[in-house]
């Protein structure tokens, strides 16, 4: 229609909620859907963070509060990063938005001109590129090969630095891969940034906490002090606290910046909801002892879907270092038929079959830029994973 955004045609709707939406539907229908698309943990929020937001409720801490966060979640987060990642931030230099998709958005926002670009890695979450492209910005791309386990290096980094580029945006463990880079891994890629000063560093760390397998996580200013003044971190509790639906994401950075985002947030939502921040600064200085306790459940579910995807002919599944996700290729897939004479030409085409023929909900990977590929979140109960696992694997047994 004429009179929305021309802004708006540069940009399509997350292809992992409508995988979800579209397999809600067919399980209202009836049918027996297996959901491997949604990208959240299915443990419960801890019972003392919910007691915190019991208690702020009836504290009543539902008011407005400072538009970017309260002054005991930026303290709490402060000492999150001095804690985890031996980083050294002010209060002043934290913002808190309505979780991690705002506060990437809004630094997006606040940084953006046209003809700026952002260098991302593929395959990247799906509303990276989109984000850029609402904020007036370029995404370029760097193509992270199967080879390499889904990682980039730093000659392909290298590469795609130009006087154009404003921000590398990077994520480790990856959404969709769950690919981590070792410190030496990452130590080489901001010794490429240190030689480009006028790129800055936005790294995505929300699934820091989940690792597997002695994997140590580090993040870019942790690696290399003098990127510094040149990083936001980004972070949340949706992942590792089990609190997706609380909304609360945050992030460190330099002062000027983190004015910046504080602006463009003041007149877009103002503050987060008051009662999960309460609950966030729980979250941040209360025990972490079930993180351990989720991670040995993620990291067993990891192994039963690697471990059963490897075994179908035509699949290639990497085992990752973190996240909940894995990313198996179909490379030897593409060109066969289903029963029904459907042709798998595309991931896509694989994902929609194998949905319709199985009721098992995958996302396909042209949405994360990188095919073809598709994406499981194995965030879900073992048994459901091995149902799963077995219905792919009748499904890629019947192409031909």
């Amino acid at each position: 229609m004429s009179f929305l955004s021309q802004t708006l045609s540069r940009v399509k709707p997350s292809p992992t909620i409508a995988m979800s939406n579209k397999a809600a539907e067919l399980k209202a229908q009836g049918r027996d859907i297996i959901g491997l698309s949604a990208g959240e943990p299915d443990f419960d929020t801890p019972e003392h963070i919910r007691a915190a937001g019991i208690a702020a409720i009836e504290a009543g801490h539902t008011r407005y509060t400072q538009v970017d966060g309260i002054p005991e979640l930026k303290q709490a987060i402060c000492d999150k990063f001095a804690r985890d990642n031996g980083l050294t931030y002010a209060p002043s230099q934290v913002t808190v938005g309505t979780g991690g998709k705002q506060v990437l958005y809004n630094a997006l926002m606040a940084t953006l001109n046209p003809g700026d670009e952002v260098v991302i890695p593929a395959p990247y979450w799906v509303s990276y590129p989109d984000m850029v492209l609402l904020a007036g910005g370029q995404p370029v791309f760097i193509e992270a090969q199967l080879e390499n386990r889904f990682k980039i290096t730093a000659q392909q980094l290298e590469a795609a630095i130009t006087r154009n580029t404003k921000w590398f945006l990077f994520n480790s463990p990856s959404n969709p891969t769950g690919a981590g880079y070792s410190h030496d891994e990452l130590k080489a890629l901001t010794d490429v940034l240190l030689r480009h000063p006028h790129v800055h560093v936005l790294t995505d760390d929300m699934y820091e906490h989940l690792a597997y397998d002695g994997f140590e996580f580090c993040t870019p200013a942790q690696v290399e002090p003098q990127l510094y003044d040149r990083t936001l971190t980004v972070n949340g509790v949706s992942k590792a606290y089990c609190m997706t639906g609380w909304r609360i994401g945050y992030a460190a950075g330099p002062e000027p910046l983190i004015a910046a985002m504080r602006k463009v947030q003041s007149q877009s939502t103002s503050n987060p909801c008051s009662i999960s921040q309460w609950a966030a600064v729980a979250a941040l200085k209360g025990p972490h002892d079930f993180i351990a306790q989720n991670n040995t459940a993620f990291a067993r579910r990891r192994n039963l879907v690697v471990d059963a995807l490897n075994a179908i002919p035509g699949i290639t599944c990497p085992r990752p270092e973190g996240a909940f996700y894995v990313y198996p290729s179909i490379a030897g897939l593409i060109g066969k038929a289903a029963p029904d004479g459907t042709v798998i030409d595309s991931d896509e085409a694989f994902a929609t079959a194998l949905l319709d023929a199985t009721g098992v909900a995958v996302v396909f990977g042209a949405a994360f830029g990188l095919s073809p590929c598709f994406r499981i979140s194995y965030a879900t109960s073992d048994e459901a994973l091995a149902e799963a696992c077995k219905r792919i694997g009748d499904f890629c047994a019947s192409l031909v």
